[in-house]
């Protein structure tokens, strides 16, 4: 991937860059769009010992393939 380096003049002219931002053409038209990186650490909504209750009740486990079989069937109106 290529990347360009932010010199300081550069990074005064985009401005805030923790929002998405568009970059114009001089007729208007969007060519790119900045989209900050996420540098806080995500944290899953559950916790261990969730993840570990629910593991052991459950009984029935799908394979990827199965979820993207049954997901074809509802978009297919075959719900």
């Amino acid at each position: 991937m290529n990347g360009i380096t932010l010199d300081t003049d550069l990074r005064s002219r985009l401005g805030d860059l923790s929002q998405e931002r568009n970059l114009y053409d001089e007729s208007g038209r969007v060519v790119a769009r900045i989209v900050p990186v996420l540098v806080e650490p995500f944290e899953p909504p559950v916790d261990e010992a969730e993840l570990n209750r629910i593991h052991k009740e459950t009984t029935r486990w799908y394979t990827s393939e199965e979820v993207f079989a049954r997901l074809r069937q509802l978009e297919e109106g075959r719900g």
